[in-house]
């Protein structure tokens, strides 16, 4: 079973490119600790195989904010305990980081200048969150 999912949550330790063995084709993994309530978070286990997820994940360092959207497989390992554990495996087809939000930022108010650009307009959802208001997430909670 697999899910299309939006995880955020913070990079564990610094994304890896590899290489498949097979095909020869390049990809990047990595670790990710979401936020799960009280029980602290759960790790998510991330391979990036698109080239601008890949380049993202690699521009970030251990313990950086980062959200995820691709398909989420769920599934259970055992301990040494003999206890089932949850896994979550994440194949990332878009990576949201702070640097690219604040690249993006710059791009639309560069835009802005021009007489002619279109005026960017922040996302209101109908219960009335602002999307430009709160994104203290992604600041690491400034």
């Amino acid at each position: 079973m697999s899910i299309e999912a939006l995880i955020l949550g913070k990079l564990h330790e610094p994304a890896k490119s590899r290489t498949s063995g097979n095909t020869g084709r390049q990809f990047v993994t990595a670790k990710v600790l979401a936020a799960a309530g009280d029980a602290g978070g759960v790790f998510v286990s991330v391979v990036a195989f698109s080239e601008s997820a890949g380049r993202a994940l690699l521009a970030l360092d251990a313990g950086d904010s980062v959200a995820l959207a691709g398909t989420l497989k769920p599934g259970a390992w055992i301990d040494r305990d003999g206890n089932a554990r949850p896994s979550l495996d994440l194949v990332a087809a878009q990576v949201l980081t702070t640097y690219g939000l604040k690249k993006k930022r710059e791009a639309v108010a560069a835009a802005g200048q021009h007489k002619d650009a279109p005026r960017p307009c922040p996302l209101t959802t109908a219960d009335g969150f602002d999307s430009s208001e709160d994104d203290a997430w992604l600041r690491g909670g400034e």
